[in-house]
């Protein structure tokens, strides 16, 4: 891991885990935890919980936000862990743009698995109607080599931080 600040960014369509492994990483390198849903707007929380997914152009400040967030932090010092789902190839894009250091985390977890706990989970804005319109909208990080990717079905979230921990640490 590289010792100026830095970031870390665990991406995945919504229910992949994304929230839960970030927030691990971030307690195992003393690193801050940012989760992208803190950054959305009222109106956009709204709008996903009525079933309609942003457009490219919605997300678009909102990814700008996180960009500005990773680099204040930087100034400051310190280094974070995201989750945050950066479908589109141009959002990741954009927070490497952000000149902050950055590796990627991919959780690639199948539909059935995902739909599964999106059924199951209570307290969050994205229904489940959702979860085609998020495997639409995913491109996935294909050649892109700041970006490791952890295949998830059913794993127990322990054993995938300790894949993450393992792959960032290149052991």
């Amino acid at each position: 891991m590289p010792t100026l600040p830095h970031a870390i960014v665990v991406i995945g369509v919504a229910g992949s885990g994304k929230t839960t492994l970030a927030s691990g990483l971030a307690r195992h390198y003393g690193h801050v935890f940012l989760d992208a849903d803190d950054f959305h707007s009222a109106q956009a929380r709204a709008q996903m919980a009525s079933g309609v997914p942003l457009d490219d152009a919605q997300r678009e400040p909102w990814v700008a936000a996180l960009a500005r967030e990773l680099r204040r932090l930087a100034s400051l010092g310190q280094s974070s862990v995201l989750a945050f789902s950066a479908l589109r190839a141009a959002h990741r894009q954009r927070l490497r743009e952000s000149g902050v250091p950055m590796r990627f985390v991919f959780l690639r977890v199948p539909a059935a698995s995902i739909a599964t706990r999106l059924a199951t989970r209570r307290d969050h804005y994205m229904p489940a109607s959702l979860l085609a319109s998020q495997f639409d909208a995913l491109e996935p990080p294909v050649a892109e080599p700041d970006v490791i990717t952890i295949a998830v079905d059913d794993d127990a979230p322990a054993q995938v931080l300790e894949t993450a921990i393992a792959a960032l640490d290149g052991t």
